[in-house]
């Protein structure tokens, strides 16, 4: 056989979806891998059912249905506060998975440095090695998981083209405030790079919190590739729609990579997801309304049970810190805490570049019942530990 690509060598199982895998074999509650347990709004729903049978069951243009499109610019203009032309600002990818992808090749060339958090989501240095370009890591210092602007800097003296944004973040929960914004973008303006972001979690922003698209920062449009999806927004994870919002000449490439990469999100789901794009205000104010008490029943259950976390001011995530317990592995643990106690999360070690063991993720996007019941499981963690 020729050899394979080296490229792909230190690539392993993704550690989330593993935890997912493992949960199911011992029928754990599953607080490992991002996903409700409950339906998406009904009236999106329906449109699939009318969908299914109408159609369009074949291509639609490969950027994405007009309509989506039209209702996805209407509506991020909206909450942006920017001026979106949906012919050339944006493309509709496969999920944000694919946003982010296809955003890294559209904007970095084999041997580029791109700079990201460290904690961060796994697909980013995943994407950053697909492209031949090297990653470089900026700390998030707990336990407020702030960052020095002068560590940054650095990465942009190194040659850094890009910086990865993820706000709020993902696994920890942070919403970067105005002012660590504004400096990030103070040294993009003098560095002349880009900021791809991924703002899955635009809508779920906790009380006195505030989400700031990138993009929407003075003369930062030109500069940010926005990434997103309506997988968390909509609860439709499994729908795979996302997209890219950037200036003209960017979104021109991201259209030649998106089309050769998987030519086109899948029509029927365009049109249903269009209903949801179609929501007025009240949806999303209701949906920090179910979040937020879903994080306080958590929240609250985590300190009965006395365990310890940063207070996620965004998304749906907790990072839990498991120090007390004296394991050396958080694989170990994790894999323990779902065999002995029956609920899964993710090592904290697979989100950070550094030799970080003590940490493990939760996630609270699920039904009331289902977090009391893990809550009931985990209130035995010490028997086990």
């Amino acid at each position: 056989m020729p050899q394979l690509s080296h490229r792909l060598d230190w690539f392993k199982e993704s550690t989330i979806r593993k935890m997912t895998r493992i949960a199911n074999q011992y029928n754990a509650i599953n607080l490992s891998q991002g996903f409700p347990d409950f339906d998406p709004p009904k009236q999106i729903i329906e449109e699939l059912q009318r969908a299914a049978i109408e159609g369009p069951h074949q291509y639609e243009i490969t950027w994405g249905a007009k309509g989506f499109r039209d209702a996805l610019a209407e509506k991020q203009e909206r909450y942006m506060g920017i001026k979106i032309n949906p012919e050339e600002n944006v493309v509709v990818t496969c999920g944000s998975t694919e946003a982010m992808m296809t955003a890294m090749m559209s904007v970095c060339e084999v041997g580029d440095k791109v700079a990201i958090f460290s904690p961060f989501y796994e697909n980013y240095v995943a994407d950053t090695v697909l492209c031949g370009a090297d990653p470089i890591y900026i700390p998030l210092n707990p336990p407020e998981f702030s960052f020095d602007l002068n560590r940054l800097e650095d990465a942009f003296k190194e040659g850094a083209k890009a910086l990865v944004l993820c706000n709020p973040s993902n696994p920890i929960g942070k919403v970067f405030t105005r002012e660590e914004l504004l400096s990030i973008a103070k040294l993009v303006q003098k560095y002349d790079v880009f900021v791809i972001t991924d703002e899955v979690y635009e809508h779920i922003v906790y009380e006195p919190n505030e989400h700031i698209y990138f993009a929407a920062l003075p003369d930062m449009f030109e500069r940010t590739v926005s990434c997103s999806s309506l997988s968390k927004t909509y609860s439709i994870t499994g729908w795979r729609l996302g997209y890219v919002i950037a200036p003209k000449e960017v979104i021109d490439n991201c259209k030649k990579v998106h089309d050769f990469l998987t030519v086109g999100a899948a029509a029927p789901l365009q049109r249903a997801a269009t209903v949801g794009l179609k929501f007025d205000d009240s949806y999303y104010k209701d949906l920090t309304r179910i979040y937020t008490e879903k994080r306080e029943l958590f929240l609250n259950g985590l300190d009965t049970i006395g365990l310890k976390y940063y207070k996620p001011e965004g998304a749906y995530y907790v990072m839990v810190n498991i120090e007390e317990f004296g394991i050396a592995s958080d694989t170990e643990f994790a894999e323990r805490l779902i065999k002995e106690v029956g609920v899964a999360a993710v090592p904290g070690s697979s989100f950070f570049k550094e030799d970080v063991n003590t940490y493990i993720r939760f996630h609270y996007a699920k039904k009331k019942d289902t977090l009391e019941a893990a809550l009931e499981k985990l209130q035995n963690i010490r028997k086990f530990f």
